[in-house]
């Protein structure tokens, strides 16, 4: 039996397989989920995904689930006792993003939040070519600019598009990739 193909950035190691497989490009919609994956992709800024990922449960744990309400009421206190976790990326800047990026969730509301998030595609994913994989684009910018208008932080375009990737607002994977035609909104 051969071996399923898979974007290249999912071949060789097992966590970013699994996540590949299970997760990445599929299409979410629980808000609380949006939230926190452009919570996890802003702690990834000048990191590896990879990082992130063997972080995820660390994260998880440290952030009292990714609950908006709880992580909005978080205080001086608990900055100190993340910046204190190994088991998290500790930087202060990134952890005070995460708690304000709570508030902001709050502010809006769990459906504004998914509405917000998918209005820019009318609700439907955009599938990409397959072969050609942008950092950033046109929509990521509009995305980033509007989440940074709101006061979110560590949202840049690239960081966006990624999101995107992630959450299945884009499907990237490959054209040979087997979850390509799997992913469906």
């Amino acid at each position: 039996m051969s071996e399923q193909r898979r974007c290249r950035w999912a071949e060789k190691d097992p966590l970013e397989r699994d996540y590949h497989d299970a997760e990445w490009g599929v299409p979410q919609h629980d808000p609380r989920m949006l939230w926190e994956m452009l919570m996890l992709e802003g702690f990834q800024a000048g990191l590896s995904w990879r990082t992130i990922l063997a972080k995820r449960e660390g994260f998880r744990a440290a952030f009292a689930g990714f609950d908006p309400a709880r992580v909005a009421a978080f205080d001086e206190d608990d900055v100190a006792r993340l910046l204190g976790d190994a088991g998290i990326v500790r930087s202060r800047a990134k952890i005070e993003a995460t708690i304000a990026g709570a508030r902001l969730y709050q502010q809006m509301g769990a459906q504004a939040f998914h509405d917000f998030c998918w209005g820019f595609t009318d609700g439907k994913p955009i599938t990409g070519d397959g072969v050609n994989v942008p950092a950033s684009t046109p929509l990521s910018e509009r995305i980033s600019k509007e989440l940074k208008a709101r006061g979110f932080k560590f949202v840049g375009p690239t960081i966006v598009y990624a999101w995107m990737q992630a959450v299945g607002i884009v499907n990237d994977h490959a054209a040979a990739c087997f979850r390509r035609g799997m992913v469906a909104s």
